[in-house]
């Protein structure tokens, strides 16, 4: 029904945030990374979900379609509700989280208040193939130069779109590749590497 609302952030408070449009207040139950990037009283653009049963309407909003979309797969787990999902997307942000569950490390979902390893491994086993599908589908729309780059370039640049694709900045990607032998390693190792100088 809603696809996003765009308007000036009234008010904030833990797990909710009032955006104003056009005079009319929409209360969005929300996440506390979505939150630290709201200021009150500035202009915001929330992306939303309605929820709808028998005796209530709740809307959700989030900061970017990145964060919404893991919202909506979260929900998707039998035994994961909306609070459930708010709390594990407020432990981490949305690359971080995606990443962790392709990997299969539970450890930042149990991170999350309210989240037992049961559940935890329940969202890896259901959610880590369709993402990984979504991260692939991304990367492949990537095209490496062929313009003679040198083989370490050429994987600087792949690595890089991998990277990019997994919601980091171009700022982020350039000081984790420093100092990672782009020539010796193959295109899975630089990655690895990267991400690991990343999460630290």
């Amino acid at each position: 029904m809603f696809y996003y609302l765009s308007g000036t952030v009234a008010h904030v408070e833990p797990k909710l945030a009032v955006i104003d449009c056009g005079g009319v207040g929409f209360a969005c139950n929300t996440s506390a990374y979505t939150l630290s990037a709201l200021t009150q009283g500035k202009r915001a653009t929330l992306y939303t979900h309605l929820s709808v049963k028998e005796d209530d309407m709740t809307l959700y909003g989030f900061a970017s379609r990145e964060e919404l979309n893991l919202f909506r797969l979260l929900l998707s787990v039998s035994g994961v509700g909306p609070k459930a999902a708010l709390s594990i997307l407020s432990a981490s942000n949305p690359s971080s989280l995606a990443l962790s569950i392709i990997t299969g490390d539970t450890k930042p979902l149990v991170a999350a208040p309210g989240v037992g390893k049961r559940i935890a491994q329940r969202i890896v086993l259901e959610l880590k193939d369709k993402l990984a599908k979504e991260q692939g589908e991304a990367l492949e729309q990537y095209t490496p130069p062929q313009n003679g780059l040198a083989l370490g370039e050429d994987k600087r640049g792949e690595s890089a779109a991998a990277l990019a694709v997994l919601g980091y900045s171009q700022s982020e990607i350039s000081q984790a590749l420093k100092g990672i032998d782009l020539e010796q390693l193959t295109l899975e190792q630089i990655i690895k590497e990267a991400l690991k100088k990343m999460m630290k």
